[in-house]
């Protein structure tokens, strides 16, 4: 399947999803998240997760990896409407958000981290494949801002529903991830 036709399968598979459905998938995926270790981790981009989309609580996620790497940075996106490409900002409990165009929450400021500053990237998508791609929200948003990010940058997606075995037409320019992580395997590529 084409990434369209992947997006509108998946973005109807998640509208299908309960709140009380996502509550447990949530708490399966951070179960699963616990077996990864990343000692080396210093800094984090992870996004908030839009209810809209419903997409996994990453909330939950990056919680767990501050109670387990002390010191650990966490950085959020912050979007420019006008070059397609967004900042990584540093967030801590006195961050202020609000809600950008798109309808995402991201920091109203702060200070931006140089994309080669980071670790760790908890990337949004609506599926992968067993080759890593994903299909996010098409933008393209964080296959521009991976590719300023170092060689060895992890990156890892979480996702309520297994790989499809393949995205036909994944591009030479789209980053593939190192980890997915849904309610029943860790997949590393």
């Amino acid at each position: 399947m084409t990434k369209a036709e992947l997006r509108d399968v998946y973005k109807q598979k998640r509208r299908n999803i309960t709140p009380k459905e996502k509550l447990k998938l949530d708490d399966l995926l951070l179960i699963q998240f616990q077996q990864l270790c990343f000692p080396q981790v210093a800094v984090l981009l992870s996004y908030w997760p839009s209810k809209k989309h419903i997409e996994p609580d990453t909330h939950l996620f990056s919680s767990f990896m501050r109670h387990t790497i002390p010191g650990l940075e966490i950085a959020y996106p912050v979007i420019n409407d006008k070059t397609g490409i967004f900042d990584a900002v540093l967030v801590d409990e006195e961050t202020v958000y609000h809600t950008n165009s798109y309808g995402i929450a991201e920091p109203k400021d702060g200070i931006i981290i140089d994309a080669e500053e980071i670790d760790l990237v908890f990337v949004p998508m609506l599926i992968c494949d067993r080759q890593g791609y994903r299909v996010g929200y098409g933008k393209g948003f964080y296959d521009k801002y991976l590719v300023g990010c170092r060689e060895d940058v992890i990156k890892a997606g979480f996702n309520y529903f297994e790989p499809v075995d393949k995205i036909d037409d994944a591009q030479a320019f789209d980053v593939p991830l190192n980890y997915c992580v849904t309610t029943e395997n860790i997949y590393e590529f």
